[in-house]
């Protein structure tokens, strides 16, 4: 883009300013200053954020970023008195005040970024930026920045740019138009002499708009473990918030001529949604995307799970015919792609419903040995591991996913599925209190409910186990023990099963 305001045009591609037509000699650093505040007209631009921008995160002296605002104000006639295009706020950093005119496209009809990076959405790992005064330091904010660009691409629905591929320091207008990058991730890393301090941010490359933003604070023992540690939560807790900022693009444009990559995404809009009528939606969005391109891996992985979670939550009859479907199209997404960690862990989901524990613990520690950042595959593994009675194992495992990825759109039902092995397990105080977290999270199930009635039972707490099962009646009607078997049908283990039919008799159930 170029940008216009009063007489002058700002060409952040081609390094140019103008001013009434004419070329102003400016050095390339001051038009990346200029483009920075320009692009975030009206905000406050901290220095931080302008040091990452313009200086690729090193580390440079207050002098030398007052010398280059002079030098942009002094290209546009501006001064520190006057303050008409560049505001100081004092101490904190700067803000463009000028007012912008239309800007005008550099070629007539630029690509959209969604026709550059195909269906897939794309993303670039900035290098992270070194804030401690030693430039011997660098290599760590690098190897961050590595780590987290290598962790994301696992994530095979991304398109991930390799760190080095792309002109990271432009501008974020340039990177969305001209590179088809949808969203920016970018930080930096403070060290002292025992303490180190990652802070990382996900920008929305198109609106410029921060979708997530988190800091990680930790003694330092063994440096590598804890660049490990932390760059393995960063990635786990960005991959949900692109996906959900997907969703909500497709929902918001609708378009007319849907192909299977909308079609898929609204389908996993509903899906995440968790109500009935959704489950049915997303069973008939993702299958028009499969008709759409028969060859679409993700939709038929996904299509399988959205059934299975039909058959345990809602209406969907759990018939060997239908279950043969699922496995044929899990199977199928692994085929198109066998290094595809999301598709192990929901074939594994499939597996698990057919009551295949060893497979599918199987094909969730392939999933995690993929992918050790996938959330959900330590869910499902923990969650297998349950079902063969590996209590403190499955234990262990949901807490790696809790821990992982707490912005995860499933994580209600971490600590509901682990509340159920907590059951079996007979720990009813710390299976209420997960259901107990699992109830203020949004869209969680009436299964939910139903634990943590057996867990009050169990530790006799009656009256607020009553106030429980009013509420789960409420919210589910038809629940008793007879729907609670039917629906609980991949449990092969007689304890298991009956130790939870009696826990919901004695909260009075029948």
């Amino acid at each position: 883009m170029v940008y216009h305001f009063d007489q002058f045009e700002l060409d952040p591609v081609n390094f140019t300013l103008k001013a009434a037509g004419t070329e102003v000699a400016v050095q390339p650093q001051v038009i990346q200053l200029l483009a920075c505040l320009i692009e975030n007209a009206g905000r406050m631009v901290s220095k931080e954020e302008l040091n990452d921008k313009v200086w690729a995160g090193r580390v440079v002296s207050d002098a030398a970023l007052s010398s280059r605002i002079k030098s942009g104000r002094q290209a546009l006639g501006d001064d520190g008195k006057q303050q008409r295009y560049i505001q100081t706020v004092h101490r904190l950093g700067f803000k463009f005040v000028g007012q912008l005119n239309e800007s005008a496209p550099t070629n007539p009809q630029p690509v959209a970024a969604s026709a550059i990076r195909g269906d897939r959405p794309r993303v670039v790992v900035r290098p992270f930026g070194n804030l401690t005064n030693d430039a011997s330091q660098d290599y760590f904010s690098i190897a961050i920045s590595q780590d987290i660009s290598a962790n994301l691409a696992k994530y095979r629905w991304l398109d991930v740019a390799a760190l080095m591929s792309l002109p990271t320091t432009q501008s974020l207008t340039v990177l969305n138009v001209q590179h088809g990058v949808g969203y920016v991730v970018e930080g930096s890393v403070r060290r002292s002499a025992d303490r180190i301090r990652v802070s990382a941010n996900l920008i929305d490359a198109e609106s410029g708009s921060s979708l997530w933003a988190d800091r990680f604070d930790r003694d330092i023992e063994d440096l590598f473990a804890v660049q490990d540690e932390i760059t393995e939560k960063i990635t786990a807790r960005l991959e949900p918030v692109i996906g959900l900022s997907e969703r909500q693009r497709v929902m918001r444009s609708r378009p007319r001529d849907f192909h299977a990559w909308d079609n898929f995404h609204l389908g996993i809009a509903h899906f995440f949604r968790f109500t009935a009528a959704d489950n049915l939606e997303s069973q008939r969005l993702l299958q028009k995307s499969r008709e759409i391109d028969p060859k679409f891996a993700e939709a038929n992985a996904w299509w399988a799970y959205a059934n299975i979670l039909g058959m345990v939550y809602w209406d969907v009859e759990p018939t060997r015919a239908l279950l043969d479907r699922a496995l044929q199209a899990a199977q199928f997404a692994l085929e198109q792609d066998d290094q595809n960690a999301l598709f192990y862990m929901l074939k594994a989901r499939v597996q698990l419903a057919r009551g295949d524990y060893s497979s599918a613990i199987q094909q969730n520690e392939m999933a995690i040995d993929l992918n050790p950042t996938l959330a959900a595959a330590h869910c499902g593994l923990a969650d297998s591991l349950a079902y063969e009675g590996r209590y403190e194992d499955a234990i262990e495992r949901f807490e790696i996913a809790i821990a992982l990825s707490p912005n995860d759109p499933q994580r209600w039902a971490f600590y509901t599925y682990g509340a159920l092995a907590l059951i079996f397990q007979g720990n009813y105080q710390k299976a209420l209190q997960w259901a107990n977290q699992a109830i203020e999270i949004p869209n969680r199930q009436y299964w939910t409910l139903a634990h943590k009635a057996v867990a009050e039972a169990g530790l006799g707490q009656t009256a607020e186990c009553k106030a429980t099962v009013h509420q789960l009646i409420g919210e589910k009607p038809e629940f008793s023990q007879a729907f609670a078997k039917e629906k609980l049908f991949y449990i092969k283990r007689r304890e298991q099963l009956e130790g939870y039919l009696d826990g919901l008799a004695r909260a009075g159930i029948f």
